[in-house]
């Protein structure tokens, strides 16, 4: 498949994912983007906005396996992972693979889970291979987690730690439609048949090559020197106690690649650093006081658009 194609093919692909996901092209689009720059997505809202809607047809639009797991306080890491089970007829141990083993996984309400429940996630995530009794097990490819969290409501749950955030490439908000996509959704309404109407337009070869090619993206020396420059505005920032780390800032070029390639363009552009900078930095800032470490990210926003305005451009 020429890049022309795959070009016309993310444009339906898009489209489609819009059909399902009314009123939120710009959401789809990032969510597309961390994808293809082969990273996790954090989705932080309230409930029944659309976020496991959201993963199941993307795992369908990509022609993929999905999982849902949701965590809970009880939940525990061979739940995730898997586990090894003793077969009395064959005199040995089988492993049985746990929902980790999908290619597209929504962890629901992720921070309802223990801290040792949650770190299961950790290797998987960064690695995409888990570990048991020794034995080394290699996860699907394509492989992409899109966590969940409610920004409200913290009774029973266990913030996000700073290792676990750090390991998304972006959070984003789908938020409440408005009133003219609210209206489109109750005249379109009929339930989980909307997932059937989302196409397969991609096997998951082709999005292993496309993840390839945002590789190719080129990103001119000004641009590698702008997110240098905000990198260090971030830390010095009187007000940040945690600042982004090398994997942010790695993060940020690989999901400006990704954007690039989604809009067919040849090259990363300052711009798109910018539009940027808010999903992929804010849940890995910590801010000083008692309130930076909520896990909730939000609290952040207000510190990238002032180094954005900050920060020069040559």
């Amino acid at each position: 498949m020429d890049k022309k194609k795959i070009a016309e093919l993310l444009v339906k692909l898009q489209q489609s994912l819009q059909k399902v996901i009314i009123g939120k092209p710009e959401q789809i689009e990032k969510t597309l983007a961390c994808l293809l720059a082969d990273g996790h997505l954090l989705l932080e809202d309230l409930p029944g906005v659309g976020k496991t809607t959201l993963a199941s047809a993307l795992a369908k639009a990509i022609g993929g396996s999905f999982s849902r797991i949701q965590f809970t306080a009880d939940l525990l890491p061979s739940d995730i992972i898997g586990t090894r089970i003793y077969r009395r007829q064959r005199e040995d141990f089988e492993f049985v693979k746990g929902p980790i083993f999908a290619n597209v996984v929504l962890a629901d309400e992720l921070n309802r889970a223990p801290p040792k429940t949650q770190s299961a996630l950790l290797q998987a995530m960064n690695e995409y291979s888990v570990s048991i009794d020794k034995q080394h097990y290699e996860l699907a490819v394509p492989f992409m987690v899109i966590a969940t969290q409610n920004p409200r409501g913290f009774h029973g749950t266990y913030p996000l730690p700073e290792s676990q955030r750090d390991r998304f490439l972006m959070r984003i908000s789908l938020g409440y439609p408005d009133p003219l996509a609210e209206k489109q959704i109750l005249k379109k309404y009929w339930g989980i048949e909307e997932l059937y109407q989302v196409e397969s337009l991609f096997s998951l070869d082709e999005i292993k090559r496309c993840q390839n090619l945002v590789k190719e993206i080129e990103i001119p020396d000004h641009v590698y020197d702008y997110i240098t420059r905000l990198t260090k505005a971030l830390r010095s920032h009187e007000e940040v106690d945690l600042p982004v780390s090398p994997r942010g800032s790695i993060g940020l070029m690989r999901a400006s690649q990704a954007l690039a390639f989604l809009r067919n363009q040849e090259f990363v552009t300052i711009d798109l650093i910018k539009e940027l900078v808010p999903a992929i930095w804010c849940h890995r800032i910590g801010l000083k006081g008692a309130a930076s470490f909520s896990g909730e990210g939000a609290s952040t926003n207000w510190i990238e658009h002032e180094i954005l305005q900050r920060v020069e451009i040559d």
